[in-house]
């Protein structure tokens, strides 16, 4: 078992790798693509080998870009096959960690809850694997509050990495409304650049495929890369009016890093993205948006 899951993980990494190779040798050659295009001179690192670009231009099929990549092999049964979902807490949770863990378990249908109790990382990962389950859930706290979320899609990954901030429980929202378990229809606003996106498939591929009756809205937006957690049920008054009553919990996500690999190759695996807030000049700039 551990020599067939080395394998696949090194097979896994050598289509990454080779992904990684004919992303850039096809962005070498959209440059020159652009420059004769647009008349200007082709840059000073291409012209070397800026005749052979142009004649392996000529092979390109149009319309193909961005058909295979490794988040394709990730995410090859989403739609297909439900996802099973996973969530645990850290050490010794407080009472109101457990309580939030339980209003996530009802957020993701068909998700399970796992008492952490004393086991370790690694075998935490190895017996959801043995289980068939996608996506590990973690959650992290501080002093009674919950502060961190990290979504772990297995086997392979990618590891999401999020800051929980303004957390309100289910149980001190007024007039809260009753949790169905229906499959619920995905609202993702604002997730418009290339990180959004992929962080928009993170979140989006733990729900299952909904059915057109359901009445259960789940929103992600984005705004100023705080990503607000919403929770709804809805109901038609009318032909023209709907009424919409918020079940909750309800929150913000910030991410902070993307790592490719699970969560316990932690020290090993490759950071596709990190937060680097006292280092970016640029203090407004915003990631996961391309406004």
């Amino acid at each position: 078992m551990l020599r067939r899951e080395a394998r696949l993980r090194r097979e896994y990494l050598y289509r990454k790798a080779c992904e990684e190779a004919r992303r850039t040798a096809q962005e070498r050659k959209d440059k020159v693509r652009r420059a004769l295009e647009e008349n200007r001179l082709i840059p000073t690192e291409l012209r070397r080998e800026a005749l052979a670009l142009q004649g392996s231009l000529e092979f390109d099929d149009a319309g193909g870009e961005g058909v295979t990549n490794h988040m394709d092999d990730e995410y090859r049964w989403a739609g297909v096959e439900d996802p099973k979902v996973m969530i645990t807490t850290s050490r010794d949770p407080s009472s109101r960690l457990k309580m939030f863990a339980k209003e996530l378990k009802l957020v993701f249908p068909g998700a399970q809850r796992m008492n952490r109790g004393r086991h370790e990382v690694g075998a935490l990962v190895r017996a959801c694997k043995a289980n068939g389950v996608t996506d590990l859930l973690v959650v992290h706290e501080h002093r009674g509050t919950p502060v961190g979320l990290i979504v772990s899609h297995l086997p392979f990954g990618p590891t999401a990495y999020f800051t929980l901030c303004n957390v309100v429980m289910r149980h001190d929202i007024p007039d809260l409304g009753t949790a169905s378990e229906a499959k619920p229809h995905l609202i993702m606003h604002g997730f418009s650049s290339r990180l959004g996106k992929r962080v928009s498939d993170i979140l989006r591929y733990l729900f299952p495929v909904p059915k057109d009756d359901s009445r259960r809205v789940i929103t992600f937006a984005n705004q100023h890369d705080y990503i607000s957690f919403r929770h709804h049920v809805y109901k038609k008054t009318n032909h023209r009016n709907v009424e919409l009553t918020e079940v909750g919990p309800r929150f913000e996500l910030k991410l902070y890093m993307i790592r490719l690999g699970t969560l316990e190759q932690e020290a090993t695996a490759d950071v596709e993205w990190r937060w680097h807030p006292y280092t970016n000049t640029a203090h407004k700039r915003v990631f996961l948006s391309a406004e």
